[in-house]
């Protein structure tokens, strides 16, 4: 007969290498209940929409085309893109949307199993990887037109292409980790969800998406400077353009820094989870 004994505090107990040991072992052992979660919620989220998966293909053409407009105008002063600028938005706003897709997924992990979670026993490790995968799939999707578009306009993607998966784990471990704090803290102050949204919102300025990072303004520029996000972004668009990353040693500090967070993030919701969950009961 096997007995299993609670104790209060019990995962602050256990130390952090087997923490990341019974991550992997759960989502090993629960593949296939990640991808039977993903599936149900992948097609119940175009089920009831009248064009369907249409719509990723029409939200990064319909995100762009403001910026096109404000920049042909003179409102927008985006500096030297290198490329079309219309390319340059479209390629950099589908970097970016992966970052604030991991992000989302990430903080609401709990609630986005509410339900299942108060009814069923399973590891609720899980959900975050099934949430993070359906992120993966849809910018696939959209990556893939983007490709098609930059092709159209003349330029061809470099071989480094073929690197994508390890140059976006850093935007996943930096997006998972602010969206892991987001979801522990939002639960007992609410507040919290609504400062993060403006906060991602002013990180989108921020960053070089809808201008070039050699933009002439001498406060934004030092802002950039110091924003590891304009060199996790800017090393994959960089990589797809150019074949090289420019800030190379930048780029390698600021995923380093991503792991950590992230460690630390997944650290605090894993000891915090049974918590989080009481108060959602």
């Amino acid at each position: 007969m096997i007995r299993t004994i609670y104790e209060p505090n019990k995962r602050s107990k256990i130390g952090v290498f087997k923490v990341w040991k019974q991550l992997i072992l759960n989502l090993i052992t629960n593949k296939e209940l990640v991808y039977q979660l993903f599936k149900r919620d992948f097609l119940m989220m175009y089920k009831k929409s009248f064009l369907g998966m249409g719509w990723l293909v029409i939200s990064p053409i319909m995100g762009i085309i403001s910026w096109v407009f404000m920049n042909e105008t003179g409102i927008l002063a985006p500096g030297e893109t290198g490329i079309p600028y219309p390319a340059y938005v479209l390629l950099s706003t589908t970097i970016w949307s992966l970052f604030v897709g991991f992000y989302n997924s990430a903080s609401a992990t709990l609630q986005a199993g509410n339900g299942f979670i108060l009814q069923v026993n399973f590891p609720h490790d899980i959900l975050f990887f099934k949430q993070a995968l359906q992120q993966i799939v849809n910018f696939l999707i959209t990556f893939g037109i983007t490709i098609i578009v930059l092709m159209l306009f003349g330029i061809i993607p470099s071989w480094q292409i073929i690197l994508l998966p390890i140059l976006i784990l850093p935007i996943f471990f930096l997006g998972s980790a602010f969206g892991l704090l987001v979801s522990v803290i939002s639960v007992v102050a609410s507040d919290v969800n609504k400062f993060s949204s403006f906060l991602i919102t002013i990180l989108m300025y921020v960053t070089p998406i809808i201008y070039s990072s050699k933009i002439k303004n001498p406060l934004i520029r030092q802002v950039i400077e110091y924003n590891p996000l304009t060199y996790l972004i800017g090393s994959v668009r960089e990589s797809i353009l150019y074949g090289h990353i420019e800030c190379f040693n930048k780029f390698l500090i600021s995923s380093l820094l991503s792991f950590l967070v992230f460690l630390l993030s997944w650290r605090l919701f894993f000891i915090s989870e049974e918590r989080v969950i009481e108060k959602i009961m």
